[in-house]
């Protein structure tokens, strides 16, 4: 059984050649899932690119053919901070992923059997190549903009380092030049803890039986680096449930919280695609492409302008690190903003907290 998710609004980019990856190895038959909001101009030259974080589809926001609200509904639309009437939206799902793109879960073309553990290393150098050529097929030279969020930031740099006039300006949220320790040790536990799961089997679960209680516990210690300590304290405090377990179950609200989300991600995301991205996101480097003693972003000097937001309580992506690629833009040459916003939401703020996140979208989109 495949286990890509092919959302029904979501067009499919099909490469015309194998994909040369970072590390060296050939991918043949890769497809990228896409959706777009607006209308394009020439040749791209009002499109916005927008790179995913980890888990996301190409579903950034509800359209004709899918009315069900996107992952970034709020910012996505006509009149919207991303305003579909000025802009054309294009967002790939990236490769490695599971919602129609290449990856893991998909089928080698040349076995007919899933790719599985068998998948290349990836990187995110990777994503960024793979949407190079897709918007090669499409016919689209240079976008206007790139937006990037979480692992969608890294994308976007990476993609600007390797394809330096690919696009004229960038936004990136959330977001961090290379991973920190901290970030890596959380991502090596989730991955640690899929893997530990005896269903996982070595990447050769079935279909209809995956490693659930693996995954679980994954997205749980997720959630607790994508918020924040002051988050949980304002929301949940230490209300008990309604019903505590007697024994050593679930008795807060907090347990409950992080229990509901643990259960809304299992099933929708494929385990291998997700221990692949996770280990791409602490693998990229953008030293990696810089020269002994360059600018870490030297080759970014080509843009136009760059703005880079972040949140005061993010624990995955902390502001300094924020403050360092804002730095590292304007060392390169680049005309940067930087909006370092005194949300309480933590990495996920982008996603939730639309009253600080908007205006801050609008008004930089609204100048370039």
């Amino acid at each position: 059984m495949n286990a890509v998710i092919q959302p029904p609004a979501s067009q499919v980019v099909e490469l015309p050649q194998p994909l040369q990856t970072w590390c060296g190895d050939s991918l043949p038959g890769v497809r990228l899932a896409y959706e777009s909001w607006g209308t394009m101009r020439g040749r791209g030259d009002n499109t916005l690119l927008l790179f995913t974080g980890l888990s996301p589809s190409a579903h950034a926001a509800s359209s004709e053919n899918d009315p069900e609200d996107g992952w970034w509904e709020a910012m996505i639309g006509p009149g919207k901070p991303i305003d579909t009437d000025r802009f054309h939206v294009l967002c790939f799902n990236s490769l490695g992923s599971c919602f129609g793109s290449t990856g893991p879960a998909s089928r080698n073309p040349e076995s007919g059997e899933p790719w599985r553990l068998s998948f290349p290393e990836l990187r995110v150098e990777d994503i960024a190549g793979a949407t190079r050529a897709a918007l090669d097929v499409l016919g689209i030279e240079r976008v206007h903009g790139i937006i990037g969020p979480s692992l969608g930031g890294m994308s976007a740099l990476a993609f600007l380092l390797r394809y330096p006039n690919s696009a004229r300006h960038l936004l990136s949220i959330s977001s961090a030049m290379q991973a920190l320790p901290f970030a890596i040790a959380v991502r090596s536990l989730q991955r640690e803890i899929v893997r530990a799961d005896p269903v996982w089997d070595e990447g050769r679960y079935r279909q209809d039986r995956q490693p659930v209680s693996g995954m679980r516990l994954a997205r749980k210690l997720g959630m607790m680096s994508y918020r924040s300590p002051e988050e949980w304290t304002g929301r949940f405090g230490r209300r008990k449930m309604d019903h505590p377990d007697p024994g050593f179950g679930p008795r807060y609200e907090i347990e409950s919280y992080l229990a509901a989300q643990a259960d809304r991600f299992v099933g929708g995301f494929d385990p291998n695609c997700y221990i692949y991205l996770s280990r791409a996101m602490d693998a990229f480097d953008a030293d990696d492409h810089a020269g002994e003693g360059e600018q870490p972003l030297k080759a970014l000097a080509g843009l136009a302008s760059a703005a880079v937001v972040g949140v005061e309580s993010d624990i995955l992506f902390p502001l300094h690190q924020q403050r360092d690629l804002a730095t590292a833009l304007e060392g390169a040459g680049v005309a940067t903003e930087f909006h370092g916003l005194p949300s309480i939401q933590g990495h996920d703020a982008f996603l939730v907290d639309n009253e600080r996140f908007g205006p801050v979208i609008r008004d930089y989109l609204a100048g370039i």
